[in-house]
């Protein structure tokens, strides 16, 4: 856990809850998948919501290393920059902690086709 102490008492910020932020700001980038399927459900969705991200802290500062599923016909590296910034942003300004590197692996692409089918179901 995250830990800032100040003259009140400490605040301590689980792993789990920067992971929550990070999958939250990943999932509102343009052309990042997240919920094709069961099987990514699981990976993005509420009970395994943080298991697409990997959290390493030292004092003030937080290392994220996410895997993200990308839809297909996106430009897969202007979509992983964009969620590099945004979980950046997302978890600087929620925690109040700086976050110097957001690790980015694409471990898929879906067709958009297969998204709509399972959206309808």
């Amino acid at each position: 856990m995250s830990e800032n102490k100040i003259a009140g008492g400490q605040i301590e910020i689980a792993d789990e809850v920067i992971g929550v932020i990070a999958v939250t700001s990943a999932l509102e980038v343009e052309g990042v998948s997240g919920n094709v399927s069961k099987a990514l459900t699981e990976f993005f969705g509420k009970k395994g919501q943080t298991r697409c991200v990997k959290v390493a802290k030292d004092e003030n500062e937080v290392v994220l290393d996410m895997d993200i599923i990308v839809n297909f016909g996106t430009k897969v590296q202007t979509v992983a920059e964009e969620v590099q910034k945004k979980v950046k942003s997302a978890v600087e300004t929620m925690t109040g902690l700086q976050v110097p590197v957001v690790n980015v692996c694409v471990s898929g692409i879906v067709k958009e086709k297969a998204v709509k089918v399972q959206e309808e179901e």
